[in-house]
């Protein structure tokens, strides 16, 4: 428990100062200015006193009960500081002393004999080289910036501690509130995911948000968030998002599934709400600390000014949301009192002339539609009415029903009032209407989630702690590399197929397995074998297999590869292609990747990726994530495919990337997927186990 950190009774602070230069004296003066309501006791052999406070000479003056520590001194001397304060009892440490890993190999090596030091005494500690914690309901601020959040329901983490000082001088007037704040800097012991967990238990927490550039344990961290998720929103803003240090190996699957795409499946897998921006992730976090979660996804607008209305309409739309149709009572309702020229259509314009009175009587309407999941009110100045007027209206209104509100009450000298009115009453506003739209998605991703998880009766959790059962003899198998061998122990469906090492034995095994066959070439040099002409298909006779066989032993002539030998396979027809993939990710182990299969994968990048294990919902919402899925719901001249048989694929590939971290990558490529009920085969299977 991290409880301590934010909720001590007594704090010691190491490397105090009385000089208001110093960052010693910032921390100081933060614990009494923001009223820290427990003792402070400064260290410090050069001041008697610093600010009223008196202060102790060493370390084995403090009293025997000290909760935490605060350390502001030279890298060089933290780990003997340490030492002192273990030998003291002191059992909870925020380092904000700099000079340590991040400034290179020898800063790296100072904080392993730190971590060494805090492990042998049993000291937990925040850093180093971070800025500290704020909890605004003890209240506490151990940090040195200038400054303090509003209190809040917002629990905030960050890896940057200058993200911290910019969020805090952001925030600042705009009514977005906190409740507990941590930056953890090296995260040399306390990571994200031990964070994530005191501030998730926090009660006055009502949603936590993060900004992370990496995961320290992936799997443990999809394990606690997912636990928090079920019981609160959870938002991180990813820095890093670039793929370029992804490591794409001898598969497609390596090459189309990058870092990104395994955050994004952690994510998703969690329950965790991806923001897109540190603005959008504050504005959603407090709708989603303050409103009910929409029952759909459909949106009803009501404004004074239809060019905005229109720019909030497509940008509802672009977010994946639907205009609400509203019901043919509502409209009637709405013009026998709105005025004659106002639209009673979605959205609904009351024009420039309406104030706070038709507002509400319009508001109330739209909330009462069954139609209406969620309502965006948008209100130009005008200056004839005063905007807190209309605040006030909405807020009574909102109150009487069950769905969520969203205000743009624009304006700002003329709205300071009415944007206090909203904030005590819980009502998010932001000053330009388009930002609702981004803020609604993210409520209904989170509605949409929940929803699943109830359905199944099945949380990501138990997914991850439960290793699927293996075959028996699977694990020899994966070490030989036998990719065929291992997908058959998985029940996973091969064509007819043998191989042949001379074109005699290619024209005997064609007639035994059925013409029409396919022959491909067998050489470890070839990854696409069809670039170089490996592949022949459509193989009717004798002639045609042994033309195939010459043709192929003269282009590994040409390409300066080992021929050894050709498969031939029974010719599939009347189906559709799709790739499924299986790799490990450094950190968030076995993924798995579905999409559009065949020669043209990496044309149409086709791919979404998933964490594995997977059950059978996260199997069908993966497919449904592609293009490929849509097609084999049926497509044009294409019939319905066999979608069952590629869920059930789907989770027994998931169960072999969990149950064989060994394998890097594996991949059947194209999966080739018949008319509904008539199954599927896997074409090509390639794969690489990981190096030693």
């Amino acid at each position: 428990m991290l409880k301590k950190f934010f909720t001590p009774q007594k704090i010691a602070v190491i490397g105090a100062s009385g000089d208001p230069n110093k960052l010693g004296y910032d921390v100081i003066n933060n614990l009494l200015r923001f009223e820290f309501p427990g003792s402070i006791h400064p260290v410090s052999k050069s001041y008697n006193e610093i600010l009223g406070v008196t202060c102790h000479v060493s370390i084995e003056d403090l009293p025997d009960d000290i909760d935490l520590a605060l350390v502001i001194i030279p890298a060089k001397a933290v780990p003997g500081v340490v030492e002192k304060c273990g030998e003291k009892g002191i059992r909870n440490i925020i380092v904000m002393s700099g000079g340590f890993s991040e400034t290179g190999e020898q800063g790296r090596m100072l904080e392993e004999k730190l971590k060494e030091t805090a492990q042998r005494l049993g000291v937990r500690v925040i850093g180093p080289n971070c800025i500290g914690v704020i909890d605004t309901h003890t209240p506490l601020n151990t940090t040195f910036i200038i400054g303090m959040p509003e209190k809040g329901e917002i629990g905030f983490i960050s890896q940057s501690g200058a993200l911290v000082v910019a969020v805090i001088d952001w925030a600042a007037g705009s009514g977005i509130g906190f409740s507990r704040m941590a930056s953890l800097g090296n995260q040399m012991d306390i990571t994200e995911t031990d964070m994530i967990d005191e501030i998730g238990q926090h009660r006055e927490t009502k949603v936590i948000t993060a900004y992370a550039e990496g995961i320290t344990d992936g799997r443990k961290f999809l394990q606690k968030a997912t636990e928090i998720s079920l019981s609160k929103p959870f938002m991180i803003l990813k820095g890093g998002q670039s793929d370029k240090g992804a490591l794409a190996v001898s598969s497609h699957t390596g090459a189309l599934s990058g870092s990104n795409d395994a955050y994004n499946a952690a994510f998703r897998k969690a329950g965790i709400l991806k923001a897109e921006n540190m603005e959008v992730m504050f504005d959603s976090a407090r709708a989603l600390a303050w409103q009910p979660l929409p029952k759909g996804n459909r949106v009803a607008v009501l404004t004074n000014a239809g060019g905005l209305a229109i720019l909030t309409v497509d940008a509802i739309e672009k977010n994946g949301m639907e205009i609400a149709p509203l019901t043919e009572e509502t409209k009637s309702f709405l013009k026998t009192r709105l005025p004659a020229a106002a639209s009673v259509n979605n959205p609904v314009d009351v024009l420039a002339g309406s104030g706070p009175a038709v507002y509400g009587l319009a508001l109330d309407a739209l909330l009462a539609d069954e139609t209406v999941d969620a309502v965006v009110v948008i209100q130009v100045p005008q200056d004839w009415f005063l905007p807190s007027g209309l605040a006030e209206v909405v807020a009574e209104t909102s109150k009487l029903h069950r769905k969520p509100v969203l205000t743009s009450i624009m304006g700002k000298e003329s709205s300071k009032e009415a944007l206090e009115i909203l904030n005590k009453r819980r009502i998010p506003n932001v000053p330009f209407p388009e930002r609702t739209a981004a803020i609604l998605q993210y409520m209904v991703e989170r509605k949409d989630w929940l929803d699943l998880i109830n359905e199944e009766q099945v949380t990501a959790f138990d997914d991850m702690t439960e290793t699927p059962q293996k075959p028996s003899g699977a694990d020899e198998l994966a070490a030989s590399q036998q990719w065929e061998a291992l997908a058959g122990a998985y029940d996973i469906p091969l064509p007819e197929q043998d191989k042949a090492s001379d074109a005699d034995e290619a024209v005997g095994l064609s007639e035994k397995i059925g013409y029409p066959v396919v022959m491909k070439m067998i050489s470890e040099k070839f990854t696409h074998k069809s670039d170089v002409g490996g592949i022949k298909m459509g193989l009717n006779n004798e002639d045609d297999v042994r033309n195939a066989w010459n043709e192929i032993t003269a282009a590994a002539s040409d390409a300066g590869a080992e021929l050894q030998g050709v498969l031939i396979q029974k010719m599939l027809t009347g189906g559709q292609e799709v790739i499924i993939g299986i790799k490990q990710d450094p950190q968030f182990g076995p993924l798995i990747v579905f999409g559009t299969g065949g020669t043209e994968v990496e044309l149409y990048k086709d791919i979404e990726t998933a964490i594995a294990p997977l059950n059978e919902g996260e199997a069908r919402r993966l497919i449904a994530s592609t293009i490929a899925g849509r097609k084999l719901k049926g497509w044009r001249n294409l019939p319905p495919a066999d979608m069952d048989a590629v869920v059930d694929i789907l989770i027994k590939m998931g169960n072999l990337a969990a149950g064989h971290p060994e394998i890097q990558e594996m991949e059947m490529n194209p999966l080739y997927v018949l008319e509904q009920g008539k199954g599927t085969y896997a074409i090509d299977i390639r794969g690489a186990l990981r190096s030693s």
